[in-house]
């Protein structure tokens, strides 16, 4: 991708880029290269102050640009294979000179500087890692890129041109589509004459992705209540998979859980109509491409599968936590099992930064006074729990139900309340089935039995209705059609 002089000034520092002064020395930069190299990858850019963004250029120093140059190679254990560009530009003394761009990649290898030091790119800063975390990091390494890895028997026919082209008009890459995927990131290579396609060209271009990676996919299941039941008690209220290419996965996931979400729309103290949300709309996409993009593609016996109660959503992700992130660290610190897909996820806006997602995520939790994500490893697969904010009792409406037709609806009568269709929903039913259970009341009106019983209780409460003899064996009265609560 090309860049100006202006674009490259106005960048923000952070996990995947850092500007510094042609003054540099080659040990403080070979901090940076390899810290870059350790995680994510990212971008150098030299000839700027850090400090001021003051326009140096790199011209003027012919001998220390050289030492710049083989920093990778001189200063970095193993060398890491850096590519450099240059942008032309007027520097502060009103001269014509140049930027160096120096292109450091994701790399499988764990890399030191002179010193035998190991360092990380947590945000704008170089982070030197502690002996375990050292071991960690290298043991991870080894297993990192499956995404490299051949697909099996896949062929150029496979990947779909179209797609290809889609993202190299987002980056700005003005050659062929071919071209693009023989000089880039490893999708296409060559073992003779014979092409060799990687897993992540065909997991983000493939015509069918599926057909080579069988469970790289979403699966969504909605449970009615708090709890998971299986056999005669099974109470699973939606079973919905996603496939396709990753970007197609993540838009139709996140498409279909806004519709799974219910919200609160109420007359604010201001006279303007608010919204409250279960989930708020960053944290459920965030949840989403986070599970796509780092879940463990090796692991082919299952799918990402996300779980909907009540109470929560649950995000099953096949793979530990990558790298040297923990559970007590992973809102500040971030590592890319699959950074090629990461990367590709950044120019669709799904990723803004690497490493602010979790933390944004928290903030906008703690907002609405909901506990940050949990995370627990239960074999191979990392579990992510996101608590629902509790809404208002009886104003809880579902994207899915306004979809639905009229008489499907709790109540569909112009001008009624949320809590007036509920009721009449309710009253119906015992209508219907005087002997009719609290929980089969609560499942057909696609609430907890918790929020059922307070209903029942204000209904009672309020004259409208009465149970007669035990919760077992006895049955519902009828008493009024209305009440002081539904006038």
């Amino acid at each position: 991708m090309k860049y100006t002089i202006e674009e490259i000034r106005h960048m923000q520092e952070g996990q995947t880029f850092d500007c510094k002064s042609i003054l540099i020395e080659p040990k403080h930069l070979a901090t940076i290269i390899v810290a870059m190299a350790n995680a994510d990858g990212g971008m150098i850019a030299v000839g700027i102050s850090d400090k001021t963004r003051r326009v140096e250029g790199v011209d003027q120093d012919k001998e220390h640009l050289n030492d710049i140059l083989r920093t990778p190679l001189d200063f970095c254990v193993p060398s890491v294979s850096v590519t450099t560009d240059y942008v032309p530009c007027t520097d502060a003394e009103g001269r014509d000179n140049r930027v160096l761009l120096m292109h450091i990649p994701a790399s499988p290898r764990l890399h030191a500087n002179q010193a035998d030091e190991v360092f990380w790119r947590v945000g704008d800063k170089s982070r030197k890692l502690t002996f375990d975390e050292r071991l960690q990091l290298m043991y991870d390494k080894g297993e990192r890129y499956y995404e490299d890895s051949t697909a099996y028997d896949a062929t150029l026919d496979d990947i779909d041109m179209d797609a290809v082209k889609a993202y190299m008009q987002r980056i700005g890459y003005g050659k062929s589509a071919m071209e693009y995927l023989q000089e880039n990131k490893g999708f296409v290579t060559y073992k003779g004459d014979v092409p060799q396609v990687s897993a992540a060209c065909i997991l983000l271009f493939g015509k069918h992705p599926q057909t080579f990676f069988p469970r790289a996919r979403v699966r969504f299941i909605k449970y009615f209540g708090t709890e998971e039941k299986v056999g005669r008690e099974m109470n699973v209220i939606k079973d919905v998979t996603f496939d396709g290419r990753i970007l197609e996965q993540i838009q139709k996931t996140v498409e279909y859980l806004e519709t799974q979400v219910k919200e609160h729309s109420y007359l604010g103290e201001d006279g303007i109509f608010k919204t409250d949300r279960e989930y708020p709309k960053f944290v459920i996409q965030e949840m989403v491409v986070n599970s796509v993009c780092h879940r463990d593609y090796s692991i082919k016996g299952t799918e990402i599968q996300i779980k909907m109660f009540d109470d929560r959503l649950v995000f099953e992700t096949p793979g530990k936590l990558p790298g040297i992130v923990r559970t007590d660290n992973i809102r500040h610190t971030h590592f890319s099992r699959n950074p090629k897909i990461a990367e590709y996820l950044k120019a669709y806006d799904y990723v803004k930064e690497f490493g602010e997602g979790v933390d944004r995520m928290c903030r906008e939790l703690s907002a609405l006074g909901v506990r940050e994500p949990q995370y627990n490893l239960v074999a191979f697969i990392m579990k992510a729990t996101v608590c629902a904010k509790v809404l208002e009792e009886g104003q809880g409406t579902n994207h899915a139900d306004q979809k639905r037709p009229e008489a499907d609806q709790l109540g569909h009568n112009k001008g009624m309340t949320g809590a007036q269709q509920g009721h009449n929903k309710i009253l119906s039913l015992i209508a219907e089935n005087p002997q009719i259970s609290i929980s089969a009341l609560a499942k057909q009106c696609e609430v907890s039995e918790k929020a059922m019983r307070i209903t029942l209780e204000r209904m009672k409460a309020a004259n409208v209705i009465k149970r007669v003899g035990p919760s077992f064996g006895g049955h519902w009265e009828i008493l009024s059609s209305t009440s002081r609560e539904t006038k």
